[in-house]
């Protein structure tokens, strides 16, 4: 039997709307016919769909249920269950005032692969909390919020750990391992645990892109790549004014492949790990 995945909200109203879509789509219904059929305004259905919602009525879902012609009592008990569980609020939703709707750490919350480049900085699962504060400190962020900001990084970084943790593979740009944010002590004790974290933790895959590889495929940003047990993969980049979340079969595609150049371009882990190990004995 497969490992249990970890439980988010944010995936399970990821997979409530896949699914109610597939249904409707099944039942050979438009979104216009389906909405006529309970009275309801056809954006209700198409906010749901695109999963544009906080909490998941289950009775919608079983109104919806009744539409699509879906008869089977476990299949519909499922789907209500996953609509109660859509409800309920992660770990991160009392940080809402600094993480907005947070979804970027609910999907990470039960991904069961994780893959991530990096130009500028050290990936924020494999930071230590003296680095996550100099680079917040850097960045500009308000004194007042540091400390809690560091401490939902390091909440996040139990994906790694537990039962069933989450695998890791990171390729890391040798400009965030040179650049010495927060100082030599904050940077050496950063290398340290990068480190350790490679050598102690068999799910944890540490890549260095070398300034030796010169153009490579990641120059134009770093992204990470979510794959999930059950559900498609998703791929999340960051820029300075939005956050994309990107789950067609084309982007997925473009993106696994662009990963696959990166990690072609970088260190094989073996030799990432003594690179690692000869430039903290050099602080």
């Amino acid at each position: 039997m497969g490992a249990m995945p970890r439980y988010s909200p944010t995936v399970r109203r990821r997979r409530l709307s896949l699914e109610l879509r597939r249904l409707r789509e099944a039942a050979g219904l438009t979104a216009s016919q389906a909405a006529k059929q309970l009275e309801w305004d056809t954006s209700k259905i198409t906010r749901m769909e695109r999963n544009e919602w906080k909490r998941p009525n289950p009775r919608d879902i079983k109104d919806l249920l009744d539409v699509y012609r879906v008869e089977e009592r476990e299949r519909r008990e499922a789907m209500v269950e996953l609509a109660r569980q859509s409800r309920q609020k992660g770990w991160w939703a009392a940080h809402d005032d600094l993480l907005g709707s947070g979804t970027y750490i609910g999907l990470e919350a039960e991904a069961s692969v994780i893959r991530t480049f990096q130009l500028g900085v050290v990936p924020g699962l494999l930071q230590t909390p003296a680095y996550a504060e100099a680079l917040m400190r850097g960045f500009g962020t308000n004194e007042e919020v540091i400390p809690r900001r560091v401490a939902i990084r390091m909440e996040r970084q139990q994906v790694l750990t537990g039962e069933h943790p989450a695998r890791l593979w990171a390729v890391v740009d040798e400009a965030a391992l040179v650049r010495p944010i927060g100082g030599p002590d904050v940077m050496k004790e950063q290398l340290e645990r990068l480190i350790a974290v490679a050598a102690e933790q068999g799910n944890v895959h540490i890549q260095v892109l070398p300034f030796s590889a010169g153009a490579h495929a990641g120059l134009g940003g770093h992204f990470v790549l979510l794959e999930f047990p059950e559900d498609p993969a998703v791929v999340y980049v960051e820029s300075s004014t939005d956050d994309l979340y990107l789950e067609s079969l084309e982007d997925l595609q473009r993106y696994r492949l662009l990963y696959d150049h990166v990690q072609a371009s970088a260190l094989s882990v073996a030799q990432s790990h003594e690179y690692l190990k000869d430039l903290a004995s050099k602080i």
